[in-house]
């Protein structure tokens, strides 16, 4: 076969077109493949080896073996060859198989006769389905050329696994895409919801892998590239000509679509026999498998650039995707690898949930959902692989649980969960108008998150007083070039108009760390959220602020305004901002322009060295707010953006509730107004230890108000007082379990 691989190669891909389309059983179809492989290869084996479980790999069937074997041999990712190629998913081509490193004797397959052994990997986009193994008596390596053919042959094995060719007896031959599934990955927004699959990005499933005609594929590949080079020059030809970063990118783009390297290797595949389509999902495949061993940040980034174009090519072969028109289900759960915020925002509230594989609690995505209040769980690995459009799906945002096609058990039991939480949801409908107040007559005001236009309806339906934070940064996030002054003011005027006299806290612009305009070059910083972020960032450019400052005083047409500056770790920070300010409103009145009839000027709190700033500081703010998400991080020095520590510290610890105590009893020794802002302040219990400890303003997302102003309309806060009180004394390290203890003797 090394003489005239082409032919060759073509022939045997035709012969397992033909064994395929026969009308014969999963196990009859893998049967004759194997044996069509060892007789085409001149080998005395071939077998395949496909995965029953994540880390199991199962003997499916076998030319040459003992027959008894298949079905009844496994063993783990990692063990003997094949497993080594499972894990790696790297060729092995040895003449001496018994004396290679990593060898592994199983006397119930008959193999000690054979010396020679190759394996390749059966992979679809990086997605390991199992392994393909030739052996034969003779000590021969085999040639490169034959290895090729192997690797060709076993892309067009995974792309029949892929479309269900070989469903049949056996439990690694269960039906992809059929069975119930079911993720863990983390909670960036809780709720619970059930739809159907949206793919962000739809898979293009590859049906005709092998082609007769070799320069006809290889036309409508020409033609195709043809078309996915326009595009990337229309797509720079549009992009921002002062933009250098954004052009830079797309010029890395155009480089790959005209490459001709890759162009090279796909007209080989093709002349071997592969479709058009299946050539370019064979180099999708090498990039997506070189994608997985690098560590380098830019060639991660390059060898993502390529798995795109090869979406877009194959998207363009394929007719398949979303361009289509493919109607979006009335229930849409949104699947991606990771989303933009301008992207999630074209959905909108027409979501039901969203799931990602990347992203994170702090990303752009986690805080357009919390905004819309969709539940959303990142770090789903390789849901993107496994879900298909219209499939059944269920999220668990609380537990960042996503179960794919789910059989009848949890569909009962997660529909209960939900009913439960609609029932709830009538009993704070009943309270939205009365006052979070204690029995012992302590009253909190509860306050809304909010950071976009769609929240302020949710305002008058919430039971919120106000406002407690608008995130000013998603108007700049959701763009591709810095917004105008007139835009701003325009958007600010128009959430004050919303909120109908109600207060509305304006943080400044919170760029940096994770939150990275698409128009500013990103900082290579080895800890971005300890960073330049924030309002160093505007101390540092101070243009952005001043234009920023001048919109939300316009904004206010003469009424009160309420701003905050984010990130203040020292004094002289909140003065050089509050100094900015005093500029802006001098500057708006020798314009002859309104100025606010009150103007309160205030600092997040979110480091712990604020907390201990001379006194002169907080006499001087109208007021404070804690970012409990920031301080908490800070204060245990646990990332919170790190799925393993994150959630190892209870904000009920004894110690972060004695350091909030400090800030409150400061706070009340000047009469600064205090309040905290973050997820804890919608958890009830949270709210409530915070409240007892002298908390009066509490800010959360729209949908946590009800079940926290519930809670707090049940205790005496006193009572909850004197609770963590004696759990401080008795050395205990949380309060939780004491104010457990003590809401069940509630009614």
């Amino acid at each position: 076969m090394a003489d005239r691989p082409e032919s060759e190669s073509r022939k045997l891909l035709g012969r397992l077109r033909d064994a395929l389309a026969e009308d014969t059983a999963g196990q009859e179809r893998l049967d004759r493949i194997t044996q069509l492989i060892a007789t085409s290869m001149g080998t005395e084996v071939c077998s395949i080896y496909l995965f029953r479980d994540e880390e199991t790999l199962e003997l499916c069937a076998t030319e040459g073996l003992n027959p008894d074997a298949v079905h009844q041999t496994r063993m783990r990712v990692g063990e003997g060859l094949v497993g080594g190629v499972a894990r790696t998913s790297q060729v092995v081509n040895t003449d001496d198989a018994p004396s290679a490193k990593g060898f592994r004797f199983m006397p119930e397959t008959g193999e000690e006769i054979y010396s020679s052994f190759c394996g390749v990997p059966i992979q679809r986009l990086g997605d390991n389905l199992g392994v393909l193994v030739v052996q034969s008596k003779d000590a021969r390596s085999y040639s490169a050329d034959e290895v090729y053919a192997l690797e060709v042959v076993a892309m067009v094995l995974a792309e029949m696994t892929e479309l269900g060719a070989f469903i049949g007896e056996g439990a690694a031959m269960g039906a992809r895409h059929q069975q119930a599934v079911t993720f863990k990955g983390g909670s960036a927004q809780e709720g619970a919801a059930e739809g159907h699959v949206w793919l962000h990005e739809p898979r293009v499933v590859v049906t005709n892998p092998v082609a007769d005609d070799p320069e006809t594929e290889l036309q409508r590949l020409s033609d195709a590239v043809e078309e996915l080079r326009v595009g990337v020059d229309k797509m720079l030809a549009g992009a921002a000509r002062g933009d250098k970063e954004q052009l830079d990118v797309l010029e890395a783009y155009r480089m790959f679509a005209n490459s001709k390297g890759w162009m090279k290797r796909m007209e080989q595949d093709i002349s071997r026999g592969l479709s058009a389509e299946a050539a370019v999902e064979k180099e999708q495949s090498t990039a997506r498998a070189r994608m997985e061993q690098v560590t380098d940040a830019y060639l991660r980034e390059r060898l993502h650039d390529l798995d795109d174009l090869s979406n877009r090519l194959l998207r363009i072969l394929t007719g398949q995707g979303s361009e289509t028109g493919a109607d979006l289900p009335a229930d849409p759960i949104l699947i991606a690898r990771n989303i933009g915020p301008g992207e999630l925002l074209e959905y909108g509230r027409s979501l039901r949930g969203i799931v990602l594989e990347e992203g994170s609690v702090g990303s752009h995505a986690a805080i357009v959902a919390r905004a819309l209040a969709i539940p959303l769980v990142v770090h789903a690995e390789r849901i993107t692989t496994e879900a298909l459009n219209g499939d059944h799906i269920m999220v668990d945002g609380d537990q960042g649980a996503v179960h794919l096609r789910p059989d009848d058990t949890v569909v009962a039991a997660f529909r209960d969960k939900i009913a439960m939480a609609a029932k709830a949801q009538e009993r704070y409908t009943s309270i939205r108008d009365k006052p979070a107040q204690s029995r012992d007559g302590i009253t909190v005001s509860l306050q809304m998150n909010a950071g976009l236009m769609a929240d302020l309806p949710s305002l008058p339906s919430s039971g919120a007083d106000g406002v407690g934070l608008f995130r000013t940064e998603l108007q700049f996030l959701v763009r591709n070039q810095m917004p105008k002054r007139t835009e701003l003011a325009q958007t600010y005027s128009t959430v004050m108009d919303a909120a109908e006299g109600k207060r509305v806290v304006f943080r400044t612009l919170d760029i940096g760390s994770d939150k990275v305009l698409p128009y500013m070059a990103p900082q290579d910083e080895p800890n971005p959220a300890l960073g330049w972020r924030a309002v160093r960032v505007a101390l540092d450019k101070p243009g952005v602020m001043r234009m920023q400052l001048q919109a939300l005083l316009r904004a206010a047409k003469g009424r009160p305004l309420t701003v905050m500056f984010p990130f203040i770790a020292q004094y002289d920070e909140y003065r050089a901002a509050r100094a900015e300010m005093d500029k802006a409103l001098e500057r708006e009145h020798i314009l002859g322009h309104a100025v606010p009839e009150k103007l309160e000027v205030g600092a997040m709190l979110e480091t712990p060295s604020l907390a201990f700033a001379p006194q002169q500081f907080f006499e001087e703010v109208d007021f404070l707010s804690i970012g409990g998400n920031d301080l908490k991080q800070f204060f245990f020095a646990a990332d919170r953006e790190n799925e393993r520590v994150r959630r190892r510290y209870d904000t009920l610890n004894v110690s972060f509730l004695t350091f909030l105590e400090g800030i409150v009893n400061r706070c009340v020794t000047t009469k600064t107004p205090l309040s905290f802002c973050g997820e804890d302040a919608g958890r009830p219990i949270e709210a409530v230890c915070m409240a007892a400890i002298g908390l009066r303003y509490l800010s959360m997302r729209p949908a946590s108000i009800g079940p926290v102003k519930s809670l707090l309309r049940r205790v005496h806060l006193n009572e909850v007082r004197d609770v963590i009180i004696e759990a401080r004394e008795r050395g205990d390290q949380s309060v939780r379990p004491a104010v457990m203890d003590y809401l069940r003797t509630r009614d």
